[in-house]
């Protein structure tokens, strides 16, 4: 989570360099497009204990999407600044049943080993995707996207057939992805595109297990860009702007389950024990409260610092837990942190990404073996409209890319003057 938070930080920053050809309008033009492509992947193990039971690594994808591109005569400022961006729906079937996994009695003593591998069911997702150039040059075009949707796997963790398969533990999912790629434009309105992607699977913590599936890919494929030489120009025209700092208050409320509690379930109770290898897991309601100082410094950007506030009634099971392994430490719901933010917006949607480390938490030796004493969140929001600049967002936060909660959070602005707002969505 921390290296995707930082790499989209680094992309959605990037100055884009100046495009070389003459801006001629042509005399139809159209604002959507198409786009459908292959995605020959490999899953990767994000470290030494996924490694020991993820055995094949392969699967394939197939992606269609739906673009939509602003044109010049549109006169939006965004859409400007952004070097005239593609916004895009789209749908990805992910066909995953070369991605295996087995534990091996060798490397897990006291395991009963079973005679077939676990498979990674096909994954049906559907999202949204963001695309900026980062070179438009005659015929070339170099550009990224960032891609956030929901997943539905055929599988998951069970403990008949689906033992070993740690990476999905739901069957609704969370996708996200980025790539990379180059295209030619081989006529007025068709080009073949060649990149790199990477996209990630799992649940946000609301279910166990969620170690997630994480693939790279090469991705392949053809667009249709109608849109494509009216938006490739020789100056990208700049609208004036008047930076302002604002505040954020944002409550939020999330669920959660317990590491500690797969563990135990999978590792410290009697095969004969009913829950031992158990799907079932209590979610736990968790509750947020940030508060920001924020510099909007561009109509793209504001960066800032804040205090957020986290309470976990769960406390009271990780304290069960903790004392079941001899841990005494009196543990407190209340955490407090201090963060760094930094928001990109494009109109009334935005991505939201922040890195804190925690002044206090107390939640005992089990999560401390799994958490880290800094955390990251990212994630979407949406400007309500006519509530004043009020944002409405789905967050997750996490400790290493290990998912600690997905939260609903509620954003309010506070500004001195409230035209500041409304008149950059």
């Amino acid at each position: 989570m921390m290296l995707l938070t930082l790499l989209c930080s680094i992309l959605l920053n990037t100055t884009t360099p100046q495009e070389t050809k003459v801006d001629t309008l042509p005399s139809k033009s159209s604002h959507i497009g198409a786009q459908v492509s292959v995605l020959p992947g490999t899953a990767i193990s994000v470290d030494r204990y996924q490694k020991t039971w993820m055995k094949k690594h392969y699967n394939m994808a197939i992606d269609a999407r739906l673009n939509y591109r602003s044109l010049p005569k549109d006169s939006d400022h965004f859409a400007e600044d952004y070097h005239y961006p593609t916004l895009s729906v789209g749908m990805r079937y992910h066909f995953n049943h070369g991605v295996t996994m087995h534990k091996d009695k060798a490397d897990w003593p006291g395991i009963i080993e079973t005679d077939f591998d676990s498979q990674m069911g096909n994954i049906v997702s559907v999202y949204g995707a963001f695309s900026r150039p980062l070179l438009r040059k005659n015929r070339w075009e170099i550009d990224y996207t960032i891609i956030a949707g929901t997943g539905y796997s055929h599988r998951k963790y069970d403990k008949q057939s689906q033992i070993y398969n740690e990476m999905i533990g739901a069957r609704w999912l969370i996708f996200f992805g980025l790539e990379t790629s180059l295209s030619y434009q081989f006529s007025k309105d068709f080009a073949i595109q060649a990149g790199l992607t990477f996209y990630h699977h799992s649940n946000g913590a609301i279910n166990r297990p969620n170690k997630g599936c994480n693939v790279v890919a090469p991705q392949i494929g053809v667009s249709y860009r109608p849109y494509q030489e009216e938006t490739t120009v020789e100056k990208i025209r700049r609208h004036p702007f008047k930076p302002f700092i604002y505040w954020n208050v944002s409550p939020g409320i999330g669920l959660r389950t317990l590491f500690e509690e797969w563990q135990i379930t999978q590792y410290s109770l009697p095969q004969d024990d009913p829950d031992h290898h158990t799907d079932q897991f209590k979610t736990y309601i968790t509750y947020s409260l940030q508060a920001d100082m924020m510099y909007r410094y561009a109509r793209r950007w504001a960066s800032g610092i804040g205090i957020d506030l986290f309470y976990g009634d769960y406390y009271k099971r990780a304290q069960e837990l903790n004392e079941r392994y001899d841990h005494t430490e009196k543990l407190s719901p209340w955490s407090l942190g201090i963060c760094v933010k930094h928001e990109v917006f494009y109109h009334r949607l935005s991505l939201a990404m922040s890195a804190g480390y925690y002044l206090h938490r107390k939640m005992g030796e089990l999560a401390r073996q799994q958490e880290k004493s800094y955390y990251e969140r990212i994630g979407i929001n949406y400007v309500i409209p006519g509530l004043g600049g009020i944002k409405i967002g789905a967050h997750v936060k996490a400790h290493l890319t290990k998912a600690d909660l997905t939260e609903l959070v509620i954003s309010v602005p506070i500004v001195k003057d409230r035209r500041l707002l409304s008149s950059n969505w």
